[in-house]
């Protein structure tokens, strides 16, 4: 996909990453308040080293003193630090348990060592960090007494700061919660929006046409909610932007396959409900407004719909001519102002696709194009039957309606090559 689809994924699907990322701002609201709020406070003390006052002296207690802190934090944590402090605390924890809530660090080549103590209680935090604190000195001057007992230890830990009450709590950490509540949020809702435009399979732009077919595309018809009510847009409101776009669809009709010299086309679909039938009709209406003598057929011998359209009476039409009961001239109908005249299907016969495919079809098309300048046949749709193959194949050109959000790509592939297998050439309309 190119930047413009991951565009349009976001305007099409901004309704999708907004729930989301308020469903995950949500879960990480929820998450703090069940959290038990937790204090941290921070004792510090620094390895020193008795040494000479020479400069070699000084430089090795410096090395030997930041050796020791790395062994002074690990052994803070252990039960020979842990249990005096839990005795004289009268903690209810065991040595493991407390060493959960302490972290010992020291800066890098440094001295220093911190003991941080975490708990719920803020109080508690501080005296268990200062007491941590006093039992490691007290134990360190055990490991480091010299074998003589009179001597003092060549190693002291005095404290530069004694934990204090914390005010405020680290956990939980409610602004930084939200936060990544909504990073997520918006990166789950913008990965749903992407692959569900990636699973559907719907053809929505012109596209998405243009990337299965090499079909040209010879116009599209803007949408409008009440096109059911107003089939005949073009005769009803003749100003609407939905009428302009037949007008336009018109226009772009002349110059398709300007080679051949009859004008007649079929308009059919992939499937049912896309808009052949409406399509035809304005079409057809906009054409005979240009001043154009034009014949609507309706050759869809299954499902005729062009009579409920244009308000005639659909009793005789074109199966009564194929079967030689009426004549052309007693079955075409005038309609509208202009040169617009319309053959409606009649009778629905059994055998649809035996009368379309007939030499005396192809005759009555023969008579179509000498005497009108454009022949519009409304065909059914492709893929349920075979009656709009059949009748391509001698009317010429058939113009392939596809409606966006409703048409699915494997569909107007299956059209396109039943329309190429009987040697028919295309064009399509969305």
């Amino acid at each position: 996909m190119e930047l413009r689809d991951y565009i349009r994924i976001l305007r099409d699907s901004w309704i999708l990453i907004v729930a989301a990322t308020c469903q995950a701002v949500s879960a990480a609201s929820v998450f703090s308040i069940v959290q038990t709020p937790t204090s941290s406070t921070t004792s510090k003390a620094v390895v020193l080293t008795e040494s000479g006052g020479t400069t070699s002296d000084l430089v090795q207690g410096a090395k030997f003193a930041v050796a020791r802190v790395k062994t002074y934090a690990r052994l803070a944590t252990t039960p020979l630090v842990l249990l005096p402090v839990i005795e004289s605390l009268d903690l209810r924890s065991t040595a493991v348990e407390l060493a959960k809530r302490i972290a010992v660090s020291a800066p890098l080549d440094t001295s220093i060592r911190d003991i941080s103590v975490t708990d719920t209680d803020p109080i508690r935090a501080a005296e268990i960090a200062n007491a941590v604190a006093q039992s490691l000195t007290d134990e360190v001057k055990k490991v480091e007494q010299p074998d003589d007992p009179t001597a003092a230890s060549p190693v002291k830990l005095p404290r530069v700061q004694v934990a204090t009450v914390p005010t405020s709590t680290v956990s939980p950490n409610v602004p930084l919660h939200f936060a990544w509540g909504a990073l997520v949020g918006l990166a789950l809702g913008v990965g749903l929006a992407v692959l569900r435009e990636t699973l559907d399979t719907r053809i929505r732009t012109q596209r998405d046409v243009e990337q299965i077919t090499d079909v040209p595309v010879i116009g599209g018809i803007l949408f409008h909610p009440k096109a059911i009510e107003r089939p005949l847009i073009v005769h009803a409101d003749p100003r609407s932007s939905r009428a302009e776009s037949f007008r336009t669809l018109r226009t772009n009709l002349q110059y398709l396959d300007v080679e051949r010299a009859e004008r007649s086309f079929m308009i059919t679909s992939s499937i049912g409900s896309e808009g052949k039938s409406t399509t035809s009709a304005n079409l057809a209406i906009s054409l005979a407004d240009s001043g154009a003598r034009v014949l609507l057929v309706d050759a869809d011998l299954r499902r005729p719909r062009v009579a409920d359209y244009m308000n005639i009476e659909g009793g005789v039409g074109l199966t009564d001519v194929l079967i030689g009961r009426a004549a052309l001239s007693d079955v075409i109908q005038p309609w509208g102002r202009g040169q617009l005249f319309v053959l409606l299907a009649g009778h629905i016969p059994p055998n649809p696709s035996e009368m379309l495919g007939s030499s005396r079809m192809k005759q009555v098309i023969e008579d179509f194009n000498r005497t009108f300048d454009v022949v519009i046949f409304d065909s059914p749709p492709l893929l349920p039957v075979t009656d709009a193959a059949i009748l391509a194949k001698s009317v010429g050109v058939a113009i392939l309606i596809v409606a966006a959000g409703r048409t699915q790509k494997a569909q107007l592939k299956g059209a396109i090559a039943a329309l190429a297998s009987v040697g028919a050439p295309s064009t399509a309309s969305s």
